[in-house]
């Protein structure tokens, strides 16, 4: 892969400093005795040991036992309603344990006929790890003790996630410090078993940076068959094959990413065909989520008691249409820009997209966008801002659902007006997210990666590739078919 037109040869193997390149560290780092000094060359002359990657893992393995810390009420008195909401230590994982039957052996997927509402990896995943849970039946001990043994495992794919993120772009490895340390990570990488597909897809998105786009397309769609949405990126590299006319990668990850979620999902279609299913059905027909903006619209149509509250139908067209609209405008952006998107940049539109239109956001749905924001924007101010929204919205949330679902005190709860307006403003920071990276797409001047002379560290093939089809050229070809059409 050739360097790109703007980067200098020499410079390639040079680390971006923070403290010189980030506005808020900048500014900050004057606490500490002011940015790195000129003369120092980070990634030029050996660090030592305290290389970023292994700074990295540390603090990511200080925020993983933060993280857990945090759930302590919850270890140490049960996992019980409506304690766990109010103590902010809720956690899917000993709730499923306790509730689908893994205390008792059940694995979903296998013939024994017990649905589980996740795709086919995070159900095995699920499943087995209640294997290694001392004990038997369903005790507040061996809870604690399946949550203990996933989030570990957790904690391994957060710094397995974090250090794909920093090799991702080797000049600017201290950007993956936005996912070490996230206090949305902190506070929701416990809640499921999202981490995984975060991992997963930051080492997809690792490999297909370093032109390994088979490989790719296996951990991408291993990460499908755990959560559906690292399928998105996708539709990133479709927009850049279309750009560049370079359409092999596509092909490539795109062929392996299928076949991989197809071996990964065949055992489960042919084994218990109805659990399969189950998940897709389900999907399809749960009303609108805790959080979603259909959600929030029915709160509020019940508080003031005017207009009609949204069916689940309703809701299905809704979501899709809007993200399908969502990913038009996209489209129209990655063709209609001076210079080509970066795929970071693309791959965070979409899943914002998919989230902000979504009929459920769980509060660890923010795993999702951190990586990608570390990629596509690496900017710590609006990093941070954007965290205190996400922090207001996970605490109103539990305190919503401790009076909603537990008939909790009332003393402790909040009322609905105060929910629908965290859920407005995570929708609010996350819009942000998106209209900033939307700015530096079209003013490249003020995106800190083509700052740092780079093209697109993530792109592969793409990075460095001219450009062979924009909307103008999309738009004259139409034109010119319409007109030879009539004739």
């Amino acid at each position: 892969m050739q360097p790109s037109p703007d980067e200098k040869p020499d410079a390639r193997q040079a680390v971006i400093s923070p403290t010189r390149n980030d506005p808020l560290l900048h500014t900050l780092s004057e606490a500490i005795g002011g940015p790195l000094g000129d003369h120092a060359a980070p990634g030029v002359v050996r660090s030592g040991f305290w290389t970023p990657e292994r700074v990295l893992v540390i603090l990511t393995a200080l925020a993983a036992v933060l993280g857990v810390v945090i759930k302590g009420y919850c270890r140490v008195n049960g996992w019980t309603t409506p304690q766990h909401f109010y103590a902010a230590c809720y956690s899917d994982l000993p709730v499923l344990f306790k509730e689908r039957g893994f205390a008792d052996g059940i694995l979903p997927l296998l013939g024994q006929g017990a649905p589980f509402e996740y795709p086919v990896l995070t159900s095995l995943i699920a499943g087995l790890t209640a294997l290694v849970v001392p004990g038997t039946g369903t005790t507040e001990a061996r809870a604690t003790g399946y949550f203990d043994v996933n989030a570990v495992l957790l904690a391994v794919m957060w710094i397995v996630a974090v250090v794909a993120t920093a090799r991702s772009n080797r000049r600017r490895p201290w950007d993956a410090a936005m996912l070490a340390i996230a206090p949305g990570a902190i506070l929701a990488g416990f809640i499921n078993w999202d981490l995984w597909s975060v991992a997963l897809l930051a080492v997809g998105m690792y490999l297909f940076a370093r032109n390994q786009p088979v490989w790719a397309g296996v951990l991408i769609g291993l990460g499908a068959a755990t959560k559906l949405y690292p399928v998105l990126v996708l539709g990133a590299i479709v927009l850049l094959a279309v750009r560049t006319g370079r359409y092999r990668p596509l092909w490539l990850t795109a062929a392996a990413a299928g076949v991989t979620w197809l071996a990964a999902n065949l055992p489960a279609m042919l084994l218990d065909p109805r659990g399969w299913v189950y998940f897709f059905d389900f999907a399809r027909d749960r009303t609108a989520g805790f959080s979603s903006i259909y959600f929030a619209w029915n709160l509020v149509v019940e508080r003031i008691r005017y207009g009609a509250p949204l069916e689940t139908p309703a809701v299905n067209a809704i979501a899709t249409v809007s993200f399908s609209l969502a990913c038009l405008a996209i489209a129209f952006v990655a063709l209609h820009a001076p210079r080509r998107p970066r795929l970071a940049q693309l791959t965070f539109l979409i899943v914002a997209a998919f989230i902000l239109t979504n009929k459920v956001y769980s509060p660890q749905y923010v795993l999702w966008l951190i990586p990608l924001l570390a990629l596509a924007r690496p900017r710590w101010r609006d990093f941070l801002l954007w965290m205190l929204a996400e922090a207001l919205h996970w605490w109103a949330v539990w305190m919503y659902l401790g009076a909603t679902t537990s008939g909790g005190p009332s003393t402790n709860n909040i009322d609905s007006p105060y929910y629908v307006g965290a859920i407005l403003l995570h929708m609010i920071a996350v819009g942000y997210l998106c209209v900033r990276v939307l700015m530096d797409i079209y003013e490249p001047s003020g995106d800190p990666i083509r700052l740092s002379r780079q093209d697109d560290p993530q792109g592969g093939a793409f990075d460095g590739a001219p450009d062979a089809l924009m909307w103008g050229d999309l738009r004259r070809k139409v034109s010119a078919g319409l007109r030879a059409g009539r004739a």
